[in-house]
């Protein structure tokens, strides 16, 4: 969520504020942003699981690298161009939302690889 403030709620803000038809202004999007929570968390729990079923026993770092740029790939490819395609944004905008969501996807993965400990292992190794 830190992140999504940071570079889609400051950074690219001026970039979505060219496409008010696009784009919902921040004041409305402050109304909704209880759904945003959700159903992030729904998806952090889902990426979770899918981290936990493609773990391969390496270093968390390097684990969640591997997976955050797999997922940020998918998401690039299938969001990011996606949006490009079918809403009526520019090419600046549309590769600015591609970069931060792969870069984004990166975070996300290293944190789940910091995080993760896979079934019985314990950090004293009992």
């Amino acid at each position: 969520m830190i992140y999504g403030f940071a570079v889609y709620g400051t950074a690219l803000a001026n970039e979505f504020g060219r496409y008010p038809g696009v784009f919902r202004p921040m004041d409305e999007i402050n109304t909704k942003i209880a759904f945003m929570i959700v159903g992030t968390l729904v998806a952090m729990f889902a990426v979770a699981f899918i981290y936990a079923k493609g773990y391969e026993g390496g270093s968390g770092i390097q684990e969640g690298l591997r997976f955050g740029a797999l997922i940020g790939l998918f998401a690039v490819g299938y969001i990011a161009v996606g949006n490009y395609v079918v809403m009526n944004i520019g090419r600046r905008l549309a590769v600015s939302m591609a970069v931060a969501g792969f870069v984004e996807w990166v975070v996300v993965g290293m944190a789940l690889g910091v995080m993760y400990k896979p079934a019985g292992k314990t950090p004293s190794g009992r």
